[in-house]
């Protein structure tokens, strides 16, 4: 059965969308041309890893997928870690705020059902 489209449902694939996009711009922007530790191997694959995911989850949403709650649980996870590996670095409370936005809307999708 297909999920119907909610306004929490809308909201969560704009938060994911936003993050996405700021994940991908920071992480291609930002963190290249900082240096140090903006391109240490684990922030860096976790920044490019929350832009994917964000990117799938909004995709399952998008399509109605029955199975969004699945990627959206995991999009909530990676958006923690994401979060968190952003807040120990200097410049990167933007990009840590939205992971932390997306996070909350997507462990929302995730436990609606």
């Amino acid at each position: 059965m297909q999920p119907t489209r909610t306004t929490a449902m809308q909201a969560c694939i704009d938060a994911c969308i936003r993050c996405q996009r700021t994940c991908l711009h920071e992480a291609m922007t930002h963190c290249l041309e900082a240096g140090g530790e903006h391109l240490e191997p684990e922030h860096f694959r976790l920044m490019l890893d929350c832009a994917d995911i964000c990117r799938t989850s909004a995709d399952f949403m998008l399509r109605s997928s029955a199975l969004h709650g699945l990627t959206c649980g995991v999009c909530a996870q990676v958006c923690e870690r994401c979060a968190d590996s952003c807040d120990a670095i200097d410049g990167m409370q933007a990009c840590a705020d939205t992971c932390r936005t997306c996070a909350e809307h997507c462990r929302a999708m995730a436990t609606a059902h």
